[in-house]
């Protein structure tokens, strides 16, 4: 059995190899999204490239003010109906947004931010508010179904999830620094 220490190397280059399969805007809004969730820097000034895309990020620091710390402080630590409402609420109405964006291209890069935005406590949570988030008439109907059948039959009917947290957070580097 290895130690802890001895297997984080190991973990760390398969989630960079992960991140360095997505597609250029998968990791860019991804980046984007981390600097925003994660206060790292003003994430107008780093990523908005024009009009719309500076509307898009406020818009997403508003959505990211007001349901972060709602979604964090509700992820049960043990399944119980009465909670299951309250939690995925505002974590469909995250991840209808966060689609909406049309960078994240499927579940993969979908699950990759939302375990780095909350930790792995939310895994479990996020087959289902992918789909139902995937599902959503505000999608065209292509869109949606690719989003749909990207989600394996594996990661929609995992008997378990993992409890190891994310060890790799991309972010933006200045081409000055390197």
């Amino acid at each position: 059995m290895q130690s802890r220490s001895s297997h984080e190397p190991n973990v760390l280059v398969a989630e960079m190899k992960e991140f360095a399969g997505f597609k250029p805007g998968e990791q860019r809004y991804i980046k984007r999204s981390l600097d925003i969730a994660l206060s790292r820097r003003d994430a107008e000034e780093a990523w908005g490239r024009d009009a719309n895309e500076k509307a898009a990020i406020n818009a997403q620091i508003t959505l990211y003010d007001m349901k972060l710390e709602q979604v964090g402080a509700l992820i049960p630590k043990s399944f119980t109906y009465g909670r299951v409402g309250e939690l995925i609420e505002p974590l469909v109405i995250m991840s209808a947004f966060d689609l909406a964006q049309g960078q994240l291209s499927c579940f993969g890069s979908y699950r990759f931010l939302y375990e780095r935005l909350f930790t792995a406590e939310i895994r479990q949570w996020l087959p289902s508010a992918f789909c139902c988030a995937a599902a959503m008439p505000h999608l065209k109907p292509d869109k949606r179904k690719d989003l749909l059948q990207s989600i394996s039959e594996a990661a929609a009917t995992a008997p378990g999830w993992s409890t190891r947290e994310p060890f790799f957070f991309p972010e933006w580097i200045d081409k000055e620094t390197v």
